[in-house]
């Protein structure tokens, strides 16, 4: 799979279309535009995701904003200030996530 893009490699099998999408529209035209910085939409994607209870996607998400400069304690703030808003079982489940994205040997994957 050396050389696929994100979406071939998690749904290109199945769905060829949706990565398609997710390559082309989400990550290389929406995450690409000036007005938010990279920083910026990687807050407001982890926030949404947790708010929704998207744990699927939140590892990901949340080692894509450290690459975008958010430090993992700003985002451990941002998912203790969501418990207050979306509720403490969202964001625990959150921090669970994020313990496992902020491990060391999950940069190896």
């Amino acid at each position: 799979m050396t050389g696929w893009t994100g979406g071939q490699r998690s749904v290109g099998d199945i769905a060829p279309a949706l990565a398609h999408y997710t390559d082309q529209v989400l990550f290389d035209e929406v995450w690409e535009r000036t007005e938010l910085a990279k920083r910026d939409r990687s807050l407001v994607t982890v926030a949404a995701l947790v708010t929704l209870g998207n744990l699927d996607q939140l590892e990901f998400h949340l080692r894509f904003a450290r690459d975008n400069g958010v430090t993992e304690e700003e985002l451990v703030e941002a998912i203790t200030h969501l418990a207050f808003y979306t509720g403490w079982p969202r964001a625990m489940a959150a921090v669970g996530v994020a313990r496992a994205a902020f491990a060391p040997s999950s940069d190896a994957d």
